[in-house]
């Protein structure tokens, strides 16, 4: 069995990390799959899905990693005027930050519960808020 669910969520700044495990696991939940896996997936290329500790220390140096290899005032060929889109493009670093973290997860079933260690949790991250976000959630087992 397979079962999509799409969560959408309004980001409220620039760069954020939200925690989005509670609604993996509704999900996870709802579909009734007792074993098999879950995916999370950004519909967006300027955001991230990652799995590490909650921690607000941790999430201000996953931050300021991110800032230091992609800095705001690099001269970046992005951050030109697009005639496709008939703006400027100012989210050449939104693109690199969600290259670094990737833009999913996979996480593993068993007995209807997600498989993940004590201090796991799974992260959506802004990288060119505040804009309305969607991630998908898949639920495939048995």
């Amino acid at each position: 069995m397979v079962r999509l669910v799409s969560h959408t969520m309004l980001t409220n700044k620039y760069n954020q990390m939200i925690l989005i495990t509670k609604e993996v696991e509704q999900a996870v939940r709802e579909s009734g799959i007792k074993n098999g896996v879950v995916n999370v997936v950004s519909k967006h290329t300027t955001t991230g899905v990652l799995v590490n500790e909650s921690l607000e220390c941790l999430e201000s140096d996953i931050n300021e990693f991110l800032q230091r290899l992609v800095p705001e005032d690099h001269p970046y060929a992005h951050a030109r005027m697009l005639k496709d889109y008939g703006s400027t493009a100012g989210n050449p670093t939104g693109h690199l930050k969600s290259l670094l973290t990737g833009n999913h997860c996979h996480m593993l079933i068993a007995d209807g519960e997600i498989v993940k260690g004590g201090a796991q949790e799974i992260y959506f991250c802004e990288f060119d808020g505040p804009a309305k976000r969607t991630i998908l959630i898949q639920v495939m087992g048995e």
